[in-house]
């Protein structure tokens, strides 16, 4: 168990999806570039290629958390973490019911 501090840490923003890459040095993973308002543009590293498709990925709005430190995955930095639920085999990205402004927080 966690406190209410502890949550209170991680940053989850709403970021729109402005580019979808297949990353060049792994099979499994996007290079995704996302809009998070005043936060401005950031890179993120998503291993969710078998699931969704660039084209299903544009223009999405989804959660991410905005301030973990910046990881290099197969040589791509990735400055942030997408959220998203796994079921089996079924993986669904954390997504807005409203069109809200990239940058809202969640929480």
């Amino acid at each position: 168990m966690i406190t209410i501090q502890d949550f209170k840490k991680v940053e989850l923003i709403v970021a729109v999806v402005r580019s979808v890459e297949n990353h060049p040095n792994a099979d499994k993973l996007f290079i995704l570039r996302v809009d998070t308002g005043e936060g401005g543009e950031r890179q993120l590293v998503a291993g969710i290629k078998g699931h969704y498709t660039p084209q299903e990925l544009l223009g999405k709005r989804i959660i991410i958390v905005s301030n973990l430190a910046p990881a290099t995955l197969r040589g791509a930095e990735s400055q942030g973490m997408l959220l998203a639920a796994q079921d089996g085999e079924k993986l669904a990205i954390l997504t807005t019911d409203k069109d809200v402004k990239p940058g809202a927080r969640v929480g």
